[in-house]
């Protein structure tokens, strides 16, 4: 698989408060992980509408940087790979199944876009695109320890199948996703994309889902529901009232420019009617 490039490398590192490259060490993939997740939303706005989702670098890259949106993982993971690439890092995309709320042992669809780095012999897992519960440091892959996090901590187990990912939320270690090491070209990203924003059973295209992270703070929305999830403190939960209400919420909670679209209100509203 050719290694995408990047056309607008100042206007994205700006964005992560970079004014010129940095080099390609540990504590730069930390800082721009970290980051990335305050800055650039996840969110299905595109699905909901009806709209295709491009994954080709040009397109993220106007979506993102230039629309001001944000995206899921086969989009922010495609966008963050190439600037990891541009540095110098030695990554690569994989991918996996995510088990997230499902029961313990189930094996979903291979839907999920992340990415693999090498550093000094030194191997982590990098993803900056699973929602509300994206790791916001790299992961040691080759460790069984608890790993902690800017938010949640993390472990990795390894088994015959590859590894599952595990958070700790609220005293329990819930899976998070199965992945594993194989190789993966385009196609491989454009058959799950594809699933995941065109069919009908995709949970991306018959609900909201919107994430960002912060200092010491998640913020998710799930339809009307918005929700901020403070680090060893209550939830603070609001039910929102209209969409309008909603769609000023994407702008000043997300940092989402929320396109014009008649198709997408009208699917808003239904869902905050929860009809």
């Amino acid at each position: 698989m050719s290694e995408p490039r990047l056309t607008h490398l100042a206007q994205y590192l700006q964005r992560l408060g970079f004014d010129t490259p940095p080099a390609p060490t540990l504590e730069t993939l930390r800082l721009l992980q970290l980051r990335h997740t305050g800055a650039f939303a996840f969110e299905n706005l595109s699905t909901l509408a009806g709209e295709p989702v491009l994954i080709d670098l040009p397109s993220i890259e106007r979506k993102v940087l230039h629309e001001r949106r944000g995206g899921y993982c086969y989009e922010l993971n495609c966008l963050f790979l190439a600037l990891l690439q541009t540095l110098g890092f030695d990554a690569r995309g994989i991918s996996g199944r995510v088990v997230m709320g499902q029961p313990e042992g189930a094996w979903t669809a291979r839907t999920h876009r992340l990415s693999l780095v090498s550093l000094e012999g030194v191997r982590y897992i990098t993803d900056v695109g699973f929602g509300g519960m994206v790791p916001t440091a790299p992961l040691l892959l080759d460790s069984l320890a608890e790993q902690l996090t800017p938010h949640e901590p993390y472990r990795i187990e390894p088994h015959a199948d590859g590894y599952t990912l595990r958070a700790n939320v609220a005293g329990d270690w819930r899976a998070m996703y199965i992945f594993d090491l194989q190789r993966q070209e385009d196609i491989d990203y454009v058959v799950g994309n594809w699933y995941v924003s065109t069919h009908p059973e995709s949970s991306f295209t018959r609900q909201l889902m919107v994430a960002r992270t912060g200092e010491g703070w998640r913020r998710t929305l799930n339809n009307g529901s918005f929700a901020i999830h403070r680090m060893d403190a209550e939830s603070e939960r609001h039910q929102v009232a209209n969409v309008d209400e909603l769609i000023d919420l994407l702008k000043t909670e997300f940092g989402i420019q929320v396109p014009a679209h008649a198709r997408l209100r009208q699917v808003l509203e239904r869902l905050i009617q929860g009809v």
